[in-house]
């Protein structure tokens, strides 16, 4: 009597295309739209920021290096502080107004969301 343990060679896939690697199929690259088919929103915002006040501009389809650029440049002319997170970009304080007519004269599509 022999015991039939399976050989570490005789794994049973079921499907399996392209070799081994998956990680070319898991990354999904984000496009770089032109400026002018861009549709970003600005809104000020003090959720979850402890009574703070945000100025929020989301919908960006650009690279991080784009949006790192931007953000240097939206708090160097708000003189404020900001950051980029999870693809929007963050500025300190209620700047509606200012970072929408930065924005569109660098050539975004822009609006203010919300009250």
């Amino acid at each position: 009597m022999s015991s039939s343990k399976p050989k570490s060679s005789d794994k049973n896939f079921v499907y399996r295309e392209f070799g081994n690697d998956n990680s070319a199929a898991i990354e999904r690259p984000i496009p770089e739209l032109p400026p002018q088919q861009q549709n970003l929103r600005v809104q000020a915002t003090r959720t979850g920021r402890k009574g703070k006040t945000v100025t929020v501009i989301s919908g960006f389809q650009a690279k991080p290096e784009t949006l790192a650029d931007l953000v240097k440049q939206l708090k160097t002319q708000c003189g404020t502080g900001g950051t980029v997170k999870d693809n929007e970009i963050e500025i300190q304080g209620d700047h509606k107004q200012k970072i929408l007519e930065i924005l569109t004269k660098l050539g975004y599509k822009a609006k203010i969301s919300g009250g």
